[in-house]
């Protein structure tokens, strides 16, 4: 079946004409003669047309106007061409307002008419296929994509029900590492009214101060060492849809006033640029760091948060909401049985009662990570709870423990302990050994402050 072609004329002959030719092409065409007809081919009959070719002037009307009413139905994305005996300046400027790809006067060569016509394909495939991912992610990611039978995961998809039907400019959404805030900056990204727009995500502890400047609000070229041309910060590629920013606790004071501004303004000036560039975003902030907290350490701005709390969502921790295992372990498991090929079909009881004696300190992270590693070791239909490693510093039933000898490290190779476990103890044993000094503890790793800081927030390696 070719693409989809509505053509509106009146004249019989031009119109009869025009239909063979694109048939005769491959195109699946339709013709009108009337206003009407066109109206209830594509509000009534619900045609979805690639392309509308439309006469301007109508026995029964401007056909203008009916593209400025299913302008307004999301179903209806394809291109209009107008063709006119009468050339006339404000029907054309009030068509490319509308939306139309083309204006065109009678007579028209049939050379050029294919080259529009071609041309309004190309761009109305292109828009088919962006409304298309946008639906496929609104329903990959919707509030019930928070999966759990808990009361306290009821309470978070109800909330998110409600933020994806209003619009809102900020957000900010507290838990500890690991509850799901990417999750749910997703589900509020792809099933709110910004979903057909880009989400961009950035880590603020990720990056270093220069870099975060740069990457947020972009530069010019010449703006610092190395800039050779101009980079479009996240700011304004996130124009239209969401920025969302994870662990916004760690951004620089600095920096949180130079967003607040933009946030307020709406716009941006790039590194080294004399220009405003407006931009719109709705802005969703996440942090495992109580953010009042910082406040009152004088490390995070009052006005940022205030600007940014319009609305504040916390998820709660995993501990908080074990009867939701029954729903998650089961679903991870067939996840990783579709990705490595496996055929887990059945949990123990006592992997149920390992699982559900846990406390879950990475929370839902965690638990996917168990299951994963499980799913991948098993040998059978059974889940091998040997392989869940749930006891102090994750390892449980390994015959080797990690070990501290002078300067040296012993690590087990055995299985019986993770790699964010080994790295975890490497960064633990470092600090104590430097007394929890960061810069001394970078400098013996071989890593920076920023870098090292952030790792000591993920595995919650406070000083006693």
């Amino acid at each position: 079946m070719g693409d989809s072609l509505l053509i509106i004329e009146d004249e019989r002959l031009l119109g009869t004409e025009l239909e063979r030719y694109y048939r005769r092409q491959g195109w699946e065409t339709t013709l009108v003669d009337s206003l009407h007809k066109a109206r209830q081919a594509l509000l009534h009959k619900q045609q979805e047309p690639l392309v509308v070719l439309a006469d301007m002037s109508l026995p029964d009307g401007n056909a203008l106007d009916l593209l400025e009413e299913v302008g307004t139905d999301r179903r209806h994305v394809g291109e209009w061409i107008f063709l006119t005996g009468y050339g006339e300046v404000p029907d054309s400027v009030r068509a490319l307002r509308l939306g139309a790809f083309d204006f065109l006067t009678k007579p028209c060569e049939q050379e050029r008419l294919d080259l529009v016509l071609a041309g309004a394909a190309r761009s109305a495939k292109a828009q088919r296929r962006l409304r298309d991912e946008a639906s496929q992610m609104a329903r990959r990611y919707s509030p019930q994509s928070f999966v759990g039978h808990s009361s306290a995961a009821h309470n978070v998809r109800e909330v998110l029900t409600k933020l994806t039907a209003v619009p809102f400019s900020a957000l900010v959404i507290t838990g500890e590492t690991g509850t799901g805030k990417g999750l749910v900056a997703r589900i509020l990204h792809h099933g709110g009214a910004r979903g057909e727009g880009p989400l961009i995500e950035v880590n603020c502890a990720a990056l270093p101060r220069e870099l975060l400047e740069s990457e947020l609000f972009g530069h010019e070229a010449g703006a610092f060492t190395g800039a050779k041309g101009r980079h479009r910060g996240l700011m304004e590629q996130a124009h239209g849809g969401t920025l969302f920013l994870d662990e916004i606790g760690e951004m620089p004071l600095d920096l949180q006033a130079k967003l607040l501004t933009a946030i307020e303004d709406r716009a941006v000036r790039r590194l080294g640029g004399d220009r405003v560039v407006p931009v719109n975003v709705q802005i969703l902030a996440a942090s495992n760091h109580d953010l009042t907290a910082r406040i009152a350490d004088r490390a995070f701005r009052a006005d940022l948060y205030h600007r940014l709390s319009v609305v504040r969502l916390e998820l709660p921790p995993l501990r908080e909401r074990k009867e939701d295992l029954d729903d998650l372990v089961p679903l991870y498991v067939a996840e990783f049985n579709a990705k490595a090929g496996k055929q887990v079909r059945t949990i123990p009881e006592s992997a149920w009662q390992a699982l559900k004696q846990h406390d879950w300190p990475g929370n839902v992270r965690e638990l996917r990570n168990v299951i994963e590693r499980c799913v991948l070791f098993a040998g059978g239909p059974s889940l091998p709870t040997e392989w869940l490693q749930l006891g102090a510093g994750g390892v449980t039933g390994g015959s080797h423990r990690p070990m501290t000898e002078g300067d040296m490290l012993h690590l087990p190779l055995d299985g019986s302990m993770r790699l964010e476990d080994m790295d975890r103890y490497i960064i633990e044993t470092t600090l104590k050994r430097h007394d929890y000094n960061v810069t001394a503890t970078a400098r013996a790793l071989g890593t920076t402050r920023n870098t090292l800081r952030y790792r000591i927030q993920k595995y919650g390696l406070t000083a006693p």
